[in-house]
């Protein structure tokens, strides 16, 4: 009796130690399983889910590729008669191409996501890996075209050296060729040959992909370029697949301070042979020019200046018969012009007027630009709220199509919408109508448009509409998860607070295990991600994310959008601290809302510009964070690629670079750290994370470090993921990870 009565006290005290939060199992085997389960699982579920829509040239017709029970398939829609069904015959596809390549293919789980109708729709082209193919739909014969051409990345900075094949005049008569290294002209037929320059050379040389003939055939403008500086990179890859040995490679990059290209436009008269020099005043200092384009009347040319430092941007035009250049539009912020994701220019009428883009008033909007004073003719859009793209111009109808975000007040404002303005600013019209996140296709006459639109916690719905009053014609799709949701799937929480300022909405997404319970206690991951350059907490619905598994192993996790990101007001992008303060008081502000949610337990991780920041929490809010995971990270802006680095920390380089490094502040890490890197990164240089290892070694630091061989820009694949499970596992749950060397495979 005596004992029983010890065993049921024993029972209720454990009860009540579980109820109070306290003992929980969490990153057990099971909860391991169910995370990494979650994906194949959950993706099967979701049906009738669309992607964006393709038109087929300048038909009523168009297809899309949607989820279907065991993979996707490929449909056709018809816009005038409404009717839809398969775009091809998956099966014999799928027999095709498994014919031709060797492996066994499906017809619900075709190798690729896009294609391209060709030969008049009677065959497609389409890219798996990185091989194109083609296959007739007649007998579904595939066939090999070859490798994917290679692109330019962007990291060897600027450069005007690109080769490129004679350019022909406009009436034919005339090929343009470099010829050592100056700007000859000969006849078509090359009877008859002459050099336009004659003070290019090695060092101060013409480029043939610059040369661009004017419109009347009488004259040629070009690029004479002084070279800068050739940084290489060099990898050693230390376990290659085809030889025993480590291989050595280097690839150009360019990283900021470096000396660029420097450009200066000349102007050629061909019949006369005149070459004329122009003033560089206006454009001295170029991060980049863009390339020449001539006025259709032959009256001037034109190029975009972005000063290096970039908080000088000018469209400069070059008058033909003088050889006089003038800004039409200067852009000066203090801070500085975000040429890479917030600048449009449309030139009307010849460049008579112009459409441009411009946070001037302190929100991105669209002006209508005087072509030749440069005067602001109007605003086209204005409000609180922001220009996120321009779909098209109607210059016959003076009218724009473009997409915002935050126009409607109280409504997320990361939601893309779609509209129609006139040029003068009147007229207003919204494309888009459900409070949702709007991806819409039109037709290429734009007698229609698809509208897709979905949330978090809604799935995609797809309707078509006619263009012209919004009218909606039907649905294309909707999709369905009721399969999802037996099967446990919940919805992320969005979740708003109050930013650093006192007034500025901060958002974010909250992820719950599967095996939530309110009475426990759930250390908290934040997944982050700030780069400047747009937004990143998602807004459209996913059957499955990968927070979502981390977050089966007992924790809550979460991604929130802080302040240096962007598509919101210029003042809301203008910080450099990865919008730390706001994020720790979005924490805070869901910490006093729910019990649950552990403040004392905060992880961090992220990759790339996620990872520099991810450490840098680490490094700068160590109060708050307390274990992170980083991969991949450009952990000292200096070494870094210089496009990135330059438009963000400034130019030239200064104190703020050091201010900022992962590596200069490397000694003041507390907490727990695993560092990720792959060896062989051609985004971010793989030194960057190697030279914050040097310095939390001086610093006499203990951390961790996995250096995966041979791998890219990463986060690890399936193995990183496995590692940075454990790391938070054992570090903010006090749970020993499972044994993975002894485990059966």
């Amino acid at each position: 009796m005596k004992n029983s009565i010890i065993v049921r006290q024993i029972q209720v005290f454990v009860w009540l130690v579980m109820l109070s939060g306290l003992v929980f199992s969490q990153g057990t085997s099971a909860d391991y399983e169910r995370a990494f389960g979650l994906r194949n699982k959950h993706q099967d579920l979701a049906v009738n889910l669309t992607e964006r829509v393709n038109w087929i040239n300048k038909t009523s017709r168009f297809w899309y590729r949607r989820t279907v029970k065991g993979g996707a398939e490929f449909m056709l829609f018809d816009a005038e008669t409404m009717s839809k069904k398969p775009a091809f015959d998956h099966e014999r596809l799928a027999a095709g191409l498994s014919a031709a390549t060797g492996e066994k293919l499906t017809a619900l789980k075709l190798p690729f996501q896009t294609f391209n109708f060709v030969d008049e729709e009677k065959a497609l082209e389409f890219i798996t890996a990185e091989t194109r193919w083609k296959c007739d739909l007649a007998e579904y014969k595939c066939t090999k075209l070859g490798a994917l051409p290679q692109r330019g990345d962007g990291l060897a900075g600027p450069r005007y050296d690109q080769p490129s094949e004679p350019k022909i005049s406009p009436d034919g008569k005339w090929e343009a060729v470099v010829k050592n290294f100056n700007v000859w002209v000969r006849s078509k037929d090359r009877k008859e040959a002459f050099a336009l320059s004659y003070d290019g050379s090695e060092g101060n040389y013409y480029t043939l992909s610059s040369v661009a003939w004017s419109p009347d055939s009488k004259m040629i403008a070009a690029y004479r370029v002084r070279p800068g500086y050739r940084r290489k990179v060099d990898y050693v890859e230390s376990s290659p697949v085809d030889q025993l040995q480590p291989k050595f490679s280097s690839k150009d990059y360019a990283k900021p301070g470096d000396a660029l290209d420097l450009p200066q436009p000349v102007l050629f008269h061909i019949e006369s042979k005149k070459q004329m020099a122009i003033d560089n005043s206006l454009f001295a200092n170029p991060y980049q020019m863009t390339r020449i384009d001539w006025r259709k009347d032959s009256r001037a040319f034109i190029f975009e200046y972005n000063q290096r430092g970039h908080q000088v941007y000018r469209v400069i035009e070059v008058e033909a018969a003088t050889g006089k250049a003038r800004s039409i539009i200067s852009e000066e912020p203090k801070t500085f012009f975000c040429y890479s994701s917030k600048k449009y220019r449309y030139d009307v009428s010849d460049g008579r007027e112009i459409i441009w883009m411009s946070e001037r008033d302190g929100w991105n909007h669209l002006y209508l630009i005087d072509g030749q004073t440069g005067a602001v003719k109007n605003q086209i859009t204005k409000g609180n709220w922001v220009v996120r793209g321009v779909e098209k111009v109607d210059e016959e109808k003076r009218q724009v199509w473009f997409q915002a975000g935050g126009m409607t007040p109280v409504k997320d404002p990361y939601f893309t919408h779609y509209y129609r303005i006139n040029f003068d600013g009147s007229g207003l019209v919204a494309l888009t109508q459900a409070d949702a996140n709007h991806t819409v296709s039109f037709s290429a006459d734009m007698k229609y448009y698809v509208d897709t639109w979905s949330r978090v916690d809604l799935p995609p719905v797809s309707e078509l509409h006619l263009a012209a009053d919004g009218k909606t014609l039907g649905e294309v799709e909707r999709g369905n998860i009721d399969e999802l949701i037996k099967a446990g799937w919940r919805a992320p929480e969005v979740f708003i607070s109050t930013g650093r300022d006192g007034k500025t909405d901060i958002w974010g997404l909250i992820y719950r295990p599967a095996n939530f319970d309110p009475l426990k206690k759930y250390p908290v991951v934040e997944n982050i991600y700030a780069g400047p350059h747009s937004s990143f907490v998602p807004k459209s619905f996913a059957a499955y994310n990968q927070m979502q598994s981390m977050a089966e192993l007992g924790f809550i996790v979460v991604q929130i959008d802080g302040m240096g990101t962007s598509n919101r007001s210029k003042a809301f992008h203008n910080l450099g601290d990865a919008g730390f303060p706001d994020r720790i008081l979005w924490h805070k502000a869901v910490a006093a809302k729910y019990t649950y949610y552990d403040i004392s337990r905060v992880g961090i991780y992220g990759t790339s510009a996620g990872g520099q920041s991810s450490l840098g929490g680490l490094l700068f809010h160590p109060e708050f964070y307390k274990v992170c995971v980083s991969s991949c990270g450009c952990h000292d802006n200096r070494m870094d690629k210089i496009w990135w680095n330059e438009q963000w920390m400034g130019w030239p380089i200064g104190p703020e670079y050091s201010a900022s490094s992962n590596v200069d502040n490397a000694h003041k890490l507390r907490g727990k750290l695993l560092l990720l890197l792959g060896e062989m990164d051609a985004n971010v240089d793989p030194a960057s994370t190697m030279q914050v290892v040097n310095s939390l070694i001086k610093a006499g630091k203990t951390f961790d470090l996995l250096v995966i061989p041979g791998a890219g820009h990463t986060s690890g694949g399936a193995y990183g993921d496995k590692r940075r499970y454990d790391f938070f596992v054992h570090h903010l749950l006090g749970v020993e990870p499972p044994e993975w060397n002894i485990v059966d495979k």
